[in-house]
């Protein structure tokens, strides 16, 4: 397991809002803005790699959320007109413990990793008496509300902490959810926040819509 000392007391950060990153996944995006691509840039001449990826507290806010997730650019690959595509591997989870202003285009934050040890062990979570089936079964039922495709014989196979948080990753969530999945403590709170979420929305949810 990594130590806290080894992380760097400053990260770049990417604020994104209804995007989170989530222990042990993977994220690509896709990066366009000016002061991003100056951000990439500089982040790939650094030892730790990291970029901190943080919703902010509303849609355009320039106020954070308190918690986000760094990620460790591990592919980079150019594009045209001067984008570049890159891929985050979850490091840690922290605490922003402020926002500072500096002479970069991009916002660096000072940030706390403690409390968040377990994110970096590279030992995926477990969830005792983990219920694959049923969560299946409820995703397909969500997917099929809101009319997504989705690979139901990977999801059979994918290990629970994979699944679970890929799951609150690309489900459309609205970023308050999202936030909610990122800061639950552990995979069990994860999942039956999930599990709250799913239940919501094939209920009715916002939309008044329901599922027999």
């Amino acid at each position: 397991m990594a130590k806290t000392e080894e992380l760097p007391v400053e990260i770049p950060l990417f604020p994104l809002s209804g995007a989170v990153l989530l222990p042990r996944t993977r994220l690509p995006l896709q990066v366009f803005e000016p002061r991003y691509l100056q951000m990439v840039e500089d982040v790939l001449k650094t030892r730790s790699r990291l970029i901190g990826i943080i919703q902010p507290v509303q849609m355009g806010a320039e106020r954070l959320c308190q918690i986000g997730c760094a990620g460790r650019i591990v592919a980079f690959s150019e594009l045209d007109d001067r984008r570049v595509m890159i891929s985050l591997r979850a490091r840690s989870r922290f605490r922003l413990l402020k926002s500072d202003s500096t002479d970069t285009p991009y916002r660096v934050g000072r940030v706390d990793w403690s409390g968040f040890e377990a994110d970096r062990d590279p030992r995926c979570q477990t969830v005792e008496g983990f219920d694959r089936e049923v969560l299946i079964q409820r995703i397909k039922r969500y997917a099929e509300l809101r009319g997504l495709a989705s690979d139901w014989g990977a999801a059979a196979v994918t290990e629970e902490e994979t699944l679970v948080n890929s799951l609150a990753m690309l489900l459309p969530f609205s970023a308050e959810e999202k936030q909610a999945l990122l800061e639950s403590p552990t995979l069990a709170d994860r999942r039956e926040l999930l599990d709250g979420l799913l239940e919501y929305a094939l209920r009715g949810g916002d939309d008044e819509e329901t599922i027999q």
